[in-house]
Order: structure tokens, then C-alpha cells, then sequence
């Protein structure tokens, strides 16, 4: 009794008899075993994920049912005398990134952090739904204020705060996130860290405008270099710290996620007078030095290079130290200062010196390779040339903000490009004073802080803001002629995109998005569709706030049908006719957020 029978054919080699125990046990360790498997490994990690979105895609359970929705609204004549509504997501999708989606992307390849950069999914497996706001949610802690406090259930992850308080990250105060200012290397705040870097460099001279900080933490560094007029925008990977990013956004700090791995940064050369990194952990002289060469194509002649952390001075890393020594020596980067564990290099006014490069097996890029594109663009083991170096530098362009109004020197390659510059910056400054004059547009007060233009072109719309206090970030899309380069020489920031794609921030992160000619951003040179206005808008409806505002301006036609899908995303709309001044036929939709929440009962 208590024993099971096996047949002849299923016995062990000395006939041994299964008892219950054994099949108990053995049930037990399989029970282990796939809890084992499920917790601790990515297979849990995915399994999770299909789950999660199958809750969360109220129309992609049936793929047909995402075509039904997509034929209704997109065109719109289709559900003529029908309300469409599209549904809310799941609650778990409150942070919703589909292209840095860490589910997905832990499969994918750990080789210099390829699993931690942009991977987006098919068209077909987006989920077409409105992601909704946590619970307790409200409306953001306004600037300036924000940059020192932030609502702790607009974002209630407590991890950095618990693991960098003692460094003066942040920390919880009732209902609030408070940001002391510090950071790993300047534990005693910002300020008192850029003061020191004031010694060595010129921070408040106007000299330097643009700035990037990598590896940013929750950006207090470029927030405090706001009030020396330097625009920093900081990038960090979505990690295990949760949400450092979007915490830089809540506190109204320019910012975007991002990591440097296998591809160029979504920036053109020569974008940045200053690049930071304070303890990033970039290994810049590994992999034949490709890190410190993409850092060399983003900062500008007579830029400043500041590392501070390993391996500058730090134990163990003698040799990591030296070879970085080494190959900023090669670049002819001039070491301004070594304090601590802090690092200075100034950049040479002119080209990169090739000859010292041959040490490190280095040579200047092909003609065929264009420093400007950098959306998918593999990293280079090879010096890019870049024109007009000696005109680009910091002593050849104007100091901040006459830089802002003056036409670049980038701007001679193209045809006109000067009497195109001028115009531009005269037609933003009417279209801008129109947008709050006649159109009710809250630009300027504090309710509009974030700001985005999705297809900025020179910026003209930016710079038009440039005595708000806002920050734009100035978006040119990746098929369209690469003119974020003359962006940056104005002294503004944005990054390169392309809008068939979801963007590099956490949702509700911009109080206001711009757009001017929506529907090219979806169109091929030939004029057909890559992809639909619909997933399009519900992109925006992600990026944008509750209670947040969006200003759309295109041919009547296309704003009937952006108006037709703003409702469905429970947008309220107002179409208005254009200013004077513009081309005949154009019209503007203003658009607000309805600023709703799930139901008690949704999960």
C-alpha cells in the first residue's frame, strides 16, 4: 500500500518502486524549480509582460479589433455620426515606454548595454490605448518651485530616495519628493559642486549655452546650471533605480531617456559646449575608445570634457585612468585641471590632432560618413570629419543670447539658408504672439513649463519663448533635412526622432506639445503613410499632462481629421482659423487633456 506500480518498460535499472513520498517530493522540487525559473530569471520577466499587455491593449487582444478602431478614425468619414472612444490602458501600464520597455528588451543582448537602448515594437503590437495617470495623481508642483519639491504620487517609488538619500538625491516629506540638490559626487549640493567647476571653466560668461549630462541621476546638476543661463539636457537609461528620469521631467529639468551603447546619441556634432558625466559609469576608452569618439563628435571646438568619479583617481582603476589620460592626449584635449577625483579637458579650437590617433589605431571617417546622422547610426571607430569645425568653436560664435538671434554659420549650406533663418525667426515671433494673444495659448504663466516642438526645423518656435520660463525641447524628425545642428548653435536643445516611433520619455512629462505640419511626420517622399495618425496622436496623448495643452497647425483637411481623433482620446477642441499672416488655407487646433482616472475597481 502507498506504492505505485510502474510498468516493466518504466522501471529503473534495479526495478525500484515509486512511493507517494517520492511523487510528492518530486512535485515539491518541480513546484521550487518553476517559481525558481519565473522569479529570478527574464522567461518570468516575459511571461509577466504577456500577461500585463494582454490586460492592458483593450484592442489588440483580437488584431482585427485594432483595425476596426484604426478604420473608424482614421479617416474619419468612416464613423460618421458615431462616437468613438478609445479605451483606457491597464493600471499597470502607468509608466508605459513602449520602446524602453524592460520586460521586452532583458532578451535582447547585454553586449555594451545593446538591451538598454531604444527597441521598439511592431505597429501591430502597440497597444492602442490611453494610458491613464496613478492613482493620486494631481496636477505638477509648478517652476520654479518644482525644482526643489514634486508631488510623491504623481511618481511613489521610493527606491532612489531610500538608496541615494544620504547623497542628497531626494527624499519623502510628507506628501511630497524633496530634492536637496545633491548628488554620488557632490553630496553637499549642486551648486557649491558648480561653483568649484566655475574655477577652471567659464560657467557665467555666456561663453558656454548648451551643455549635456550623462548618466544625470534625477538631473540636479543641469537644473542648478539653469541659473547660469547653461541649457543642460540629461539623459540616464530607464534602470533599476526606477524612473530617475521622469522624476527629472516632474521637476521641470530637460531631459529625455537614453543610453550609450552600440548607436550614436539622437544628437548632431558639435551640439554641446560642456559634456558631463558624474559617476556614469561609461567605460569611454573601451571598445578601441568608441565612447570617448562619440563624446568628440558632440562636443564643440573649445568645449569642455568634465569626468568626475572612477576612473579618475580611483582605486584599482590605475590603468583605466591612464589609458583615458592617454587617448584625451591623443585627441589633443588639453588637461585643465585634476581636483580629487574630478577631471577638466578643454577641446583644441580645430580639428582633432589625426596624428596621435595612429597609437590607438584610429583614423578619420570616410567621406561617405555624415557626423550629423545619429538616429539608428552605429558608433564609429573611426574620427568624423565635420564642416565648418573652425566657425562652430565657442570663440567664433556669438555669447548666449546673441547667439540665439544670429544666423549660424551652418546655416550656409544650405540653399538661402540665411534669408530662411531670418524669415522663419520672424514668422515664429507673429505665429507665437498670435498663439496667446487671439488663441488663448497659457504660454508664459505657470501651468507651462515642459514644452515640445515635434518638428521644430531651425527652432524658430523656441527661440520665440526665449524670455518664458519654459524649455523646449526641439525635436527634427529623422527623414527630414538635419537642421538640429543650427538648434544647438542658437544656444537651444532637442534630439532627433522619428514620429512612427513612441518617444524616449516616461508618459505625462510635457505640459505643452507643439506641431506644425503633423501630417508630414508620418508620410513617406513618395506621400503615402508609414503609419497612422491615429497611433500618432495617441503618442502625444502619452507624453502630455493632464490638463496639458496641444497646438496642432495644418491644411484644414488633415486638422479635421486630428480634431476627429483628439476626441476619441477625450481631448477637449477648439479649431481656429490661422493668423493673418499665414498661408491661406491653413487652420490651428487647440487642444486641452481631460485630466480623468481609472475606475475604483480597475486593475
Amino acid at each position: 500500500m502507498g506504492h505505485v506500480n510502474l510498468p516493466p518498460g518504466r522501471r529503473g535499472p534495479g526495478g525500484r518502486q515509486w512511493t507517494l513520498l517520492d511523487l510528492v517530493s518530486a512535485a515539491f522540487f518541480a513546484a521550487v524549480l518553476v517559481f525558481f525559473v519565473l522569479v529570478f530569471t527574464s522567461l518570468g520577466d516575459s511571461l509577466a509582460a504577456s500577461g500585463r499587455r494582454a490586460l492592458a491593449r483593450s484592442s489588440t487582444d483580437d488584431p482585427r479589433q485594432r483595425q476596426r478602431i484604426l478604420a473608424l478614425l482614421d479617416p474619419p468619414s468612416s464613423a460618421a455620426g458615431r462616437t468613438v472612444v478609445i479605451d483606457a490602458c491597464s493600471a499597470e501600464e502607468v509608466d508605459n515606454m513602449p520602446c524602453e520597455d524592460p520586460r521586452r528588451n532583458s532578451q535582447l543582448s547585454r553586449e555594451m548595454n545593446f538591451y538598454r537602448e531604444r527597441h521598439c515594437p511592431p505597429p501591430e503590437e502597440m497597444p492602442l490605448c490611453l494610458v491613464p495617470p496613478p492613482k493620486g495623481y494631481r496636477i505638477p508642483v509648478s517652476w520654479p518651485e518644482s525644482l526643489h519639491k514634486i508631488w510623491h504620487d504623481n511618481m511613489p517609488y521610493d527606491k532612489i530616495a531610500e538608496r541615494k538619500g544620504h547623497q542628497g538625491w531626494m527624499k519623502e516629506e510628507g506628501p511630497y519628493f524633496i530634492f536637496p540638490g545633491g548628488g554620488t559626487m557632490f553630496p553637499d549640493g549642486a551648486e557649491q559642486y558648480i561653483a568649484k567647476l566655475g574655477q577652471f571653466i567659464p560657467i557665467n560668461k555666456g561663453l558656454l549655452r548648451t551643455a549635456l549630462d550623462m548618466g544625470c541621476g534625477v538631473a540636479s546638476f543641469g537644473g542648478f546650471l539653469l541659473k547660469e543661463n547653461i541649457m543642460t539636457i540629461s539623459f540616464a537609461p530607464r534602470d533599476s533605480h526606477k524612473s530617475q528620469i521622469q522624476f527629472a521631467l516632474e521637476r521641470g529639468v530637460p531631459a529625455f531617456v537614453a543610453m550609450l551603447g552600440t548607436r550614436r546619441l539622437p544628437f548632431p556634432a558639435y551640439s554641446f559646449d560642456l559634456v558631463h558625466c558624474s559617476r556614469c559609469l561609461i567605460p569611454f576608452t573601451a571598445h578601441n575608445g568608441t565612447y570617448l569618439i562619440e563624446v568628440d563628435r558632440l562636443l564643440r571646438p573649445e568645449g569642455y570634457l568634465v569626468i568626475s568619479g572612477p576612473p579618475v583617481q580611483w582605486a584599482k582603476q590605475d590603468k583605466e585612468w591612464a589609458d583615458l589620460q592617454a587617448m584625451a592626449h591623443a585627441f589633443c584635449y588639453e588637461l585643465i585641471a585634476v581636483d580629487g577625483n574630478t577631471a577638466i579637458w578643454k577641446k583644441p579650437s580645430g580639428a582633432s590632432c589625426l596624428p596621435n590617433l595612429g597609437n590607438f589605431r584610429l583614423d578619420q571617417c570616410s567621406d561617405n560618413d555624415d557626423p550629423n546622422e545619429a538616429w539608428y547610426v552605429k558608433l564609429k571607430k573611426c574620427v568624423s570629419k565635420v564642416p565648418l569645425s573652425s566657425e562652430t568653436s565657442i570663440g567664433s560664435i556669438p555669447k548666449w543670447p546673441k547667439r540665439l538671434s544670429k544666423p549660424p554659420a551652418r546655416v550656409s549650406l544650405m540653399k538661402n539658408g540665411i534669408d530662411v533663418f531670418d524669415a522663419d525667426t520672424r514668422r515664429w515671433a507673429r505665429r507665437v504672439a498670435y498663439y496667446k494673444k487671439s488663441l488663448g495659448v497659457k504660454l508664459g504663466s505657470p501651468q507651462i513649463r515642459n514644452v515640445m516642438d515635434m518638428n521644430a526645423f531651425f527652432g524658430g518656435f523656441a527661440a520665440s519663448l526665449s524670455s518664458e520660463l519654459v524649455w523646449v525641447m526641439n525635436v527634427v524628425p529623422a527623414r527630414k533635412p538635419l537642421t538640429l545642428g543650427i538648434i544647438y548653435d542658437r544656444g537651444l536643445v532637442g534630439v532627433y526622432h522619428d514620429w512612427c516611433e513612441a518617444f524616449s520619455t516616461y508618459p505625462r512629462t510635457y505640459d505643452l506639445i507643439h506641431v506644425a505640419g503633423i501630417n508630414s511626420l508620418i508620410r513617406d517622399t513618395s506621400g503615402k503613410n508609414r503609419c497612422s495618425l491615429v497611433d500618432l496622436m495617441v503618442e502625444m496623448d502619452r507624453m502630455l499632462r493632464p490638463e496639458g495643452t496641444a497646438v496642432v497647425r495644418d491644411s484644414p483637411e488633415v486638422i479635421d481629421k486630428a480634431a476627429h481623433i483628439a476626441r476619441a482620446i477625450r481631448w477637449t477642441v477648439h479649431v481656429h482659423e490661422s493668423e493673418p499672416e499665414s498661408r491661406a488655407g491653413e487652420k490651428i487646433l487647440v487642444a486641452t487633456k481631460t485630466f480623468w482616472t481609472l475606475p475604483a475597481t480597475s486593475s
